[in-house]
């Protein structure tokens, strides 16, 4: 993975400011609503990790056999579901147009594999916490200007930072962010 690089920490006035720069998403546009999450994640993106982290050491101080347990079954799931989806046509279709049906059908796999072991508390409260606070805070974060242009001017390196890894991997293509990039400079130059 060489020349991966972290995105910079924004300050936590931008990360969670008042309540006047949250607001709900326009359920009725999903394309509008995935791009504010897509863009919110690649722009925040340092900051999800160390919120992720910070929930992960917290349970896996409490439990660490069973985080890394739950941590490597999930590892192992997405990888196979990645792969699959890399072979098979029918499940490139489905990852390509429902990316978040995706990610909890891989989710509810490592659930019912993590039951088996009987690390279900685990699962809830170390790996889909903190996804499900990243995936509300993206949802509802509204983006600024300066969140546009950095997208703007990160959209050429989408796959050199982790966060654009992943969305590559689930079918969040650089062309999608490219939409956005054109529609945002349209509206700059107005």
């Amino acid at each position: 993975m060489s020349g991966v690089e972290l995105a910079p920490h924004r300050a936590w006035d931008d990360f969670f400011p008042g309540s006047d720069r949250f607001g709900k998403p326009d359920f009725n546009d999903l394309a509008k609503w995935n791009n504010r999450v897509v863009s919110n994640l690649l722009y925040y993106q340092t900051n999800y990790l160390e919120l992720a982290l910070g929930v992960f050491c917290i349970v896996g101080f409490m439990r660490p056999t069973e985080m890394v347990l739950g941590c490597a079954v999930v590892t192992v799931l997405f990888v196979a579901a990645v792969w699959a989806s890399d072979n098979k046509a029918v499940i490139q279709r489905f990852k390509t147009k429902a990316p978040s049906a995706f990610v909890v059908i891989i989710l509810l796999a490592s659930y019912c594999v993590l039951s088996l072991f009987g690390g279900v508390m685990v699962f809830l409260l170390g790996i889909s916490l903190p996804l499900l606070l990243i995936f509300i805070h993206a949802s509802l974060r509204l983006r600024n200007i300066q969140n546009k242009v950095e997208n703007r001017l990160e959209g050429i390196g989408l796959k050199k930072t982790p966060m654009g890894i992943v969305l590559d991997a689930l079918g969040q293509h650089e062309a999608k962010i490219n939409k956005i990039a054109d529609f945002v400079t349209s509206k700059i130059k107005d």
